[in-house]
């Protein structure tokens, strides 16, 4: 069963709902297009999960924690509106989905590719509304994210992260996106130490491979690990 949240836009974005055909309790938001999520859902069906796509957000602004420069010459500078857009996810958007679910979740996983992976991992960071993370592919490259991730205290709540990087995401010649491996270790083995539980995995490819079935990858591997 898919249904649409409407009328609470931030800007553009929009939440549908795949609900599933037995609910374990277990939530899973993404931020990817519905077409997509489509191709994510039967998967996630078949776990007993829900699956909540969150559509629209202006990547560069809404996904990025705090300002810097572009990335691409021809690109635009990183706005660092994650805060803003996460308290309105949290406070405006997740209330109205979760009134719609016809149950009240027990866990709630936040997932992304690229910007939106590294969102998520934010998000589990400054919120303890989530019990795990899937950043996959995700931009951990980000100027200041290691220095932030490390003295950030972690929610009591979060439990479970999956992290994943292509095995050639580390050869482009974008000096700051070269470091994605190594940042993506960092991170794991930052997360290993404060006793969450981690699945980092490469893939084969370059950043831009098979995004969906790293997604589905992530995904599945957050519903199975606890």
């Amino acid at each position: 069963m898919m249904e649409t949240i409407k009328g609470q836009e931030n800007g553009a974005v929009q939440a549908t709902l795949f609900l599933p055909e037995k609910s374990n309790g277990t939530v899973v938001y993404v931020h990817t297009e519905k077409e997509e999520a489509q191709r994510l859902w039967p998967a996630v069906n078949a776990a007993g999960a829900a699956l909540v796509c969150l559509e629209g957000a202006d990547w560069n602004r809404d996904f990025s924690p705090w300002p810097a420069p572009r990335a691409f010459r021809k690109g635009k500078d990183f706005a660092g509106g994650a805060g803003a857009y996460l308290r309105y996810l949290t406070e405006k958007q997740m209330p109205a989905v979760e009134r719609a679910l016809g149950f009240s979740p027990v866990r709630r996983y936040i997932t992304g590719y690229s910007l939106a992976g590294l969102f998520a991992l934010y998000a589990a960071c400054e919120t303890s509304l989530f019990h795990g993370a899937a950043s996959v592919s995700g931009s951990l490259w980000y100027d200041g994210w290691l220095d932030y991730f490390r003295r950030r205290p972690l929610p009591g709540t979060l439990r479970s992260v999956y992290l994943s990087v292509g095995d050639r995401e580390k050869n482009v010649r974008n000096v700051r996106m070269a470091t994605v491996e190594d940042c993506t270790r960092a991170a794991a083995d930052h997360l290993r130490a404060q006793g969450i539980q981690v699945c980092f995995e490469h893939n084969s490819g370059g950043h831009f491979d098979d995004p969906t079935g790293r997604l589905q990858k992530g995904i599945c591997a957050l519903l199975t690990m606890e």
